[in-house]
């Protein structure tokens, strides 16, 4: 089971850099295999990769381009 943690971490470059940087998560993943959902879920709020963060992401591409036309006309 340990080695399907591992090869989800090698897989996916954002969660093996947090990983690199928050290394408490070493020892959690070590103790319980089941948490790798909770430091994905963690990973991806503290990277804004989550769904509402991307919405307002591109929101906010929307209103800068609404903004330019409204300089430029």
């Amino acid at each position: 089971m340990i080695s399907n943690i591992i090869l989800e971490i090698k897989n996916n470059r954002d969660l093996y850099n947090y990983l690199k940087y928050h290394s408490y998560w070493y020892k959690k993943l070590k103790n319980d295999e089941n948490s790798i959902n909770e430091m994905i879920k963690e990973m991806k709020n503290e990277l804004k990769l989550t769904p509402k963060d991307k919405i307002d992401d591109i929101t906010n591409k929307i209103e800068l381009i609404k903004s330019i036309l409204d300089i430029i006309t």
